[in-house]
């Protein structure tokens, strides 16, 4: 598994906390999006497609850090829009490290390497890199020549420097099994990147490319002709092994939205990252108030086809730590 030791021992305790103290819905991961605005326009993307007046605003650093103590997940993720085309990514980075909280800073990477000199290498700090599979499905998938050849650029200067990097890859129903394969041992062996974050693609209603989005039976296929190539021991994913077992249809879960609560220049979005139904005013609005049971799939519409790691990570870590012999 591509997670630090530190790491599952801090995640971990936390959840045992929660259960001690019979708190069924906690968050797990922090989804903090700074901005919208990003430096690609990827056809399979949701996030982007706003006027140039939603896509200018920023969430300050201050209202950054706020989010972090309010939601005291022990996990922040950073995705965006592009995190580091906020002029303030620094200070904001900086300031959920000093609170002990590990962040993963989601970039596409086209301005990592001329960002670097802005962090410092840290336990706390992980720089997960978009790719969407070797350089021909990659380029394809952002829609931009050359984007996949930076990004391994930018991947291999940050290492050198001594930071902790992933690969974040979004899968789409034009890449096989065969081919999956030869990009995750490209990872381990040519980037020896810490780990893979992997997830089927979510159909915002956004996006451009409505035609190429994976529905949960061909999910579940590719994973399981994947993992008929070899075990996830070839593999290392910043996930855990249970989730890989969801992707396969071999575990059933449901969906725990509340894992994953995201913070956007909008509000807290409800009822999760993916999907926009609304937005409270404060984490404790979003968790009292939201119906939760109304979401989810065979809830809603608009969730059936989705096994999106935001929904299901912190149904199987929960699982992993309260039946630790699965």
């Amino acid at each position: 598994m591509g997670v630090p030791i530190i790491q599952q021992f801090r995640v971990g305790s936390y959840i045992i906390r929660q259960r001690l103290k019979r708190n069924d819905r906690y968050p797990l991961v922090l989804m903090l999006e700074p901005l919208f605005r990003c430096n690609l326009a990827c056809p399979g993307c949701g996030k982007i497609d706003y006027e140039d007046d939603i896509l200018n605003r920023r969430l300050t650093v201050d209202q950054c850090l706020e989010a972090v103590d309010e939601c005291d997940a022990p996990v922040v993720s950073i995705p965006g829009g592009e995190p580091l085309l906020h002029n303030d990514i620094q200070a904001i980075v900086q300031g959920i490290v000093a609170r002990k909280k590990f962040v993963y800073l989601c970039t596409n990477a086209l301005l990592l390497e001329k960002r670097l000199d802005l962090f410092e290498p840290t336990p706390y700090l992980t720089f997960s890199v978009h790719l969407d599979g070797l350089e021909e499905h990659h380029d394809q998938a952002v829609d931009q020549p050359g984007t996949f050849t930076r990004a391994v650029s930018a991947i291999k200067a940050a290492k050198a420097r001594g930071f902790r990097v992933n690969v974040n890859c979004t899968l789409f129903d034009q890449m096989t099994a065969e081919e999956a394969a030869r990009f995750f041992d490209f990872c381990m062996n040519e980037l020896q990147v810490e780990g893979i974050t992997i997830s089927p693609g979510y159909a915002y209603e956004r996006a451009p490319d409505q035609e190429h989005f994976l529905n949960r039976t061909k999910t579940k296929q590719l994973f399981r002709d994947i993992f008929k190539i070899d075990s996830l021991k070839r593999w290392r994913f910043s996930q855990s092994t249970l989730f890989m077992d969801f992707l396969a249809g071999n575990q059933q879960y449901k969906c725990t939205p509340w894992g994953n609560p995201t913070r956007n220049i909008f509000g807290w979005q409800r009822p999760c990252y993916l999907l926009a139904e609304g937005y409270a005013s404060s984490f404790s609005q979003l968790m009292s108030e939201t119906d939760w049971d109304s979401y989810g799939t065979g809830n809603y519409e608009k969730c059936a086809d989705c096994m999106v790691h935001c929904g299901y990570e912190a149904s199987a870590v929960a699982d992993t730590v309260a039946h630790p012999l699965k």
